[in-house]
């Protein structure tokens, strides 16, 4: 799908994307705790993802993004997959997204998930930015995951989770010099409502991302429900491009243990946090981690209710 048309489909009012993959895939009985996290389902359970594909598509989401989040080559090979197997496992997840998406709803969008080089670490550094490459080294890392979900017909990337603003930079030029038919949003791991990860201003890390070519949406991800509303105020006061926001479901995660504990956010409905994020600005809300289809259901509610 080209940038024009993603462009024109956001015209239309806020869009709503999909919510966890992990948290449902253990429902489904998939083990991931590992380094290669929801990634391992690719190996053994395939029909798992696409069924969890298939929940939200039908709860009312309209984009899936891929389980490629934590799934590069360097990562199976680490886990003892050979290079080849991997990158027929990278498009396949691809192909499932689209086969879910054919069968559920044929008008929605597959995202090609591409999470930063600390979700390679498994250390929880997509939390922190604590990590440093050159631009050479972080493109490295990213084209040939870009290359293989953007030849596997995505119709645009997911750079999400981007805790270190020097990865983003390196990450969008690539995209634009290599991959530049393809349109993306850019979401960020931020420390506060006004700090990325590695301390960077959100809206100076927004202000550059907006100026890129191809680039339909900006926002932030994998954050608690309480710093979506000032996060937004402060890109919209930023920038003037879509805001896509899809925080965690409010519980609090341990990158140690790779546990998640209750908070009292997460004891309060999903959908009753959806108005105030439509009022500050958002046009495209999802779900992050442990946010399931029904949150994405009642979002979807409350989305279509308030352009009724």
């Amino acid at each position: 799908m080209s940038v024009n048309e993603i462009k024109r489909l956001l015209a239309h009012g806020p869009i709503v994307s999909d919510g966890a993959m992990a948290t449902e895939l253990e429902k489904r009985g998939v083990a991931t705790d590992s380094a290669l996290w929801s990634a391992t389902a690719m190996l053994d359970q395939p029909e798992a993802i696409t069924a969890v594909h298939q929940s939200y598509f039908a709860a009312g989401a309209q984009i899936a993004t891929t389980n490629t989040y934590q799934a590069n080559v360097p990562a199976f090979v680490q886990a003892g997959i050979e290079a080849p197997v991997a990158r027929q496992l990278i498009q396949k997840a691809v192909t499932l997204a689209q086969t879910a998406r054919d069968t559920t709803a044929p008008a929605g969008l597959v995202a090609g998930s591409i999470g930063p080089y600390g979700a390679y670490l498994a250390d929880g550094s997509e939390y922190t930015g604590h990590y440093q490459l050159d631009d050479v080294a972080y493109q490295e890392f990213h084209r040939e995951r870009l290359q293989l979900v953007t030849e596997a017909g995505v119709d645009l990337l997911a750079l999400e989770t981007m805790p270190n603003f020097a990865e983003v930079q390196a990450l969008v030029k690539l995209v634009t010099i290599d991959f530049a038919d393809t349109p993306y949003w850019v979401s960020f791991s931020i420390e506060d409502p006004n700090t990325l990860c590695d301390g960077t201003s959100l809206a100076e890390a927004a202000k550059w991302v907006a100026q890129q070519p191809n680039v339909v949406a900006v926002g932030v991800n994998c954050t608690r429900l309480e710093n979506i509303e000032p996060a937004l105020k402060t890109l919209r006061q930023a920038v003037e491009i879509p805001l896509i926001v899809y925080p965690n479901s409010g519980d609090q995660y341990d990158p140690v243990t790779k546990t998640w504990q209750p908070t009292a956010a997460s004891e309060q409905s999903y959908a009753d946090w959806v108005p105030s994020w439509l009022a500050a600005g958002a046009q495209i809300i999802g779900g992050c981690c442990r946010t399931t289809p029904a949150d994405i259901a009642a979002a979807a509610q409350v989305i279509k209710a308030s352009h009724n």
